[in-house]
């Protein structure tokens, strides 16, 4: 997510999202009719909105505090982080992989609410000793500490993508072994908080003059409920894609020949008609000789060869091996046909059985078809085809994206990805 970078510490580029500054200006209004009505007919007007706007630089200052105390805790983990975006309350790191046990992903989650906490007190104790000090000053240390002390509060709330989320979630992890049974938990506690937030936003509503503050709440729960329905579905789709092997995905999509026909015999295919150039597909053509694979051609063979010569030239001339083709094991995961493809120019993968024999291809269409269903989505034929012409993932589902993400998270070991994407 793009910014403005505004520092850069430890190779760590600080940026924030251009929505915070519609924060900044609606949290600098809310902090000076606060301040108004504390100290009523004490402070010009001036005063007032200097003060909320300390206010809510304090508040993008305790942010950047936070995410900066995860960051830096995960460079004590071994993991890279290259920048931060702050959004709203919150922000967004780009790094090189996730934390690979469940503990390390504990002592990261868990720094940004200590470094708010830690403000908080530190601001809170100031307050406390300075007591004989200006009032406003005092008052602004004290709601200064507040607001790190809620953002810590909030943050610890036990659902993703909060940090409480991510806390649970290790716990989970650390106690089962299984990462997934921790992020079920973790979007599980999510959805009864989501509901509990909308039911409290619901009741509020009967407060007079609290509608505003209902409909935040609403708002807030049914984005906390949705996002954790996303991250289901998120988890769907890694399932299978651990799970499912090749196989059940696989289609035939080859013509077989015998290898001593002629080039004639070729053409009588239609390999070259309009359907096939509309598909911009590459027609394989396995060749076959005493019932073993012997090669390949394809209907690009016709375009070289005059038609006059199609009948005295064998498909024996022109074949070439099949180890040309790219290929995968028919008992291989689906993700390692999802780097396969991101690894080659071509559009679908030759597909071999344990034997050692042709059986299928597979594509980036064959995928999510599979995945779809696994979601209760079938589309239909024609939105298929569309997208095995312009050979992309139907519907922009990104599949190569969430295969990433479970490398980066440690689901899929690095080393047996690399082995794949040579």
């Amino acid at each position: 997510m793009e910014g403005i970078e505004v520092i850069k510490l430890k190779g760590i580029s600080l940026k924030v999202h251009p929505s915070w500054f519609f924060i900044l200006i609606i949290f600098t209004r809310l902090s000076q009719i606060q301040f108004s009505r504390t100290f009523e007919g004490q402070l010009p007007i001036w005063q007032g909105w200097c003060i909320g706007f300390l206010i809510s630089i304090a508040l993008l200052i305790s942010v950047v505090l936070r995410e900066l105390g995860h960051s830096f805790m995960a460079l004590n983990e071994g993991v890279k982080v290259s920048g931060i975006t702050v959004v709203s309350f919150g922000g967004i790191k780009r790094v090189d992989k996730q934390c690979s046990t469940a503990m390390a992903t504990l002592r990261v989650a868990i720094a940004g609410p200590l470094v708010n906490i830690s403000l908080g007190m530190l601001f809170l104790i100031f307050a406390r000793v300075g007591s004989s000090f200006n009032p406003v000053f005092v008052e602004l240390l004290i709601r200064i500490g507040i607001i790190n002390i809620l953002l810590a509060v909030v943050n610890l709330l036990p659902g993703l993508p909060l940090d409480g989320g991510v806390i649970l979630k290790s716990l989970v992890w650390h106690f089962t072994g299984s990462q997934r049974k921790g992020h079920k938990a973790a979007n599980a506690s999510a959805r009864v908080f989501s509901l509990i937030v909308i039911f409290i936003g619901g009741l509020t509503f009967t407060v007079k003059g609290a509608g505003f503050l209902a409909l935040c709440l609403i708002i807030m729960g049914w984005f906390g409920f949705t996002a954790s329905r996303s991250q289901d579905q998120i988890m769907i789709v890694q399932q299978a894609l651990s799970d499912l092997s090749v196989s059940e995905a696989a289609r035939k999509r080859f013509r077989v020949l015998d290898q001593d026909q002629s080039l004639k015999r070729l053409s009588e295919l239609g390999l070259n008609s309009s359907n096939s150039k509309e598909n911009n597909l590459e027609e394989w053509v396995l060749l076959c000789s005493s019932g073993r694979w012997v090669g390949y051609v394809t209907s690009e063979l016709l375009m070289d060869v005059p038609s006059e010569y199609w009948d005295q030239y064998l498909l024996a001339n022109y074949k070439k091996p099949l180890s040309e083709l790219p290929s995968i094991n028919d008992c291989s995961p689906l993700w390692k046909a999802v780097l396969k493809l991101d690894s080659i120019n071509k559009q679908r993968l030759l597909v071999f059985n344990a034997a050692g024999l042709p059986c299928g291809t597979i594509d980036k269409v064959d995928l999510a078809q599979i995945v779809l269903k696994k979601l209760g989505i079938e589309l239909p034929q024609n939105l298929l085809e569309m997208a095995r012409k312009n050979n992309i993932y139907p519907l922009g589902i990104s599949l190569s994206k969430i295969v990433e993400g479970m490398v980066s998270s440690g689901l899929i070991q690095r080393t047996q990805s690399q082995r794949v994407t040579k």
